[in-house]
């Protein structure tokens, strides 16, 4: 995935939190350096090499709760940018020609409301998302729509 391609397991921060891909160092055959510098922190990141797709897997194996967003009912959202933003309340007011639709989506990332997109699924259960997602081509981070390619 593009915006995770530099980001390491151990991702080390210089002075003020900032992280420069320059600086990172290699992590090869699961061997990582750990040592820090003067100044420096480290963010540490264990699933950063696990697809969504492994991460519902794990999750239904564990049999861990999910949070109801992730699953597909039928929402009100507005179509904004080529995204489906769920409008929940007069946080977002609508733009001039926008409707408000009620639609069956799920969310593939959490976020700040109302900056995450929604996508049309009916996805309603863990092997339906685990389905869904053996049937997907985007990542949840892919550029412009967060609609999945079937």
């Amino acid at each position: 995935e593009k915006s995770r391609a530099k980001e390491r397991i151990f991702s080390f921060r210089s002075a003020g939190h900032v992280w420069d891909p320059r600086n990172q160092r290699p992590e090869l055959w699961n061997l990582y350096n750990t040592r820090i510098g003067q100044g420096e922190t480290i963010r540490v990141f264990p699933l950063s090499n696990w697809t969504e797709l492994d991460i519902w897997q794990y999750t239904r194996a564990e049999d861990i709760p999910v949070v109801p967003l992730y699953f597909a009912a039928a929402r009100p959202v507005v179509e904004r940018d080529g995204q489906l933003i769920m409008r929940d309340d007069a946080r977002m007011p609508l733009r001039p020609g926008e409707v408000e639709r009620v639609r069956m989506v799920r969310f593939r990332s959490l976020g700040c409301y109302p900056l995450s997109a929604a996508i049309e699924s009916t996805a309603a259960t863990l092997d339906e998302i685990i389905a869904e997602m053996l049937a997907t081509r985007t990542s949840e981070r892919s550029a412009g729509s967060s609609t999945p390619t079937r």
